[in-house]
């Protein structure tokens, strides 16, 4: 590596941990309660999940009942959802379903994997996580989606996922009743 590079690799390292330390002062003002938080997401993710799979089989049986059942689960998950995407800008509100199912999705991609090649479930796993620790941040205000998008480049991008996925890792626990 050039040292021209190193310095400003350096310079980035730098910027990304005083925005976590940054993130982290956010949320202690916030007083969020993440083991909540943290169980209504899987919720919604389930949720979200449910939705496609009535969907499926209403078309699969050709029986409408089914569409009914999807329109009372998609009442909870709207209500859910409003727990925690608090006053969405452009479109957060969608942004965060859908990284939510891509999550889910992921997760279940990888489960599937993990007997057959443990390689690409933890692949599918960390970029599950990542879309998973990404609304987090969206939706604690740690970032603005279009912060991200305009990254100077695709290694920046992924060092600053890799920190919101190491700053959910501390701080999003649902073991904590307290």
């Amino acid at each position: 590596m050039e040292p021209d590079m190193k310095l400003k690799s350096d310079v980035t390292d730098v910027k990304i941990e005083s925005d976590v330390k940054g993130w982290l002062e956010k949320l202690r003002t916030n007083a969020a309660d993440l083991s909540r938080d943290e169980d209504l997401s899987i919720a919604l993710m389930n949720l979200i999940s449910l939705e496609e799979h009535l969907f499926f089989t209403a078309m699969k049986t050709d029986n409408q009942a089914y569409l009914d059942m999807l329109l009372e689960v998609r009442v909870v998950r709207t209500q859910m959802q409003a727990r925690m995407v608090k006053d969405p800008e452009g479109e957060e509100w969608c942004i965060s379903k859908h990284l939510l199912a891509a999550s889910m999705r992921l997760y279940e991609v990888g489960t599937k994997e993990l007997s057959k090649d443990r390689k690409a479930a933890w692949n599918a796993y960390t970029h599950a996580f990542r879309l998973y620790s990404l609304f987090f941040a969206i939706n604690l205000k740690l970032v603005k989606p279009e912060k991200i998008a305009q990254s100077e480049a695709l290694t920046q991008e992924e060092k600053k996922m890799s920190k919101f996925s190491a700053l959910i890792k501390k701080i999003v626990d649902c073991c904590k009743e307290w």
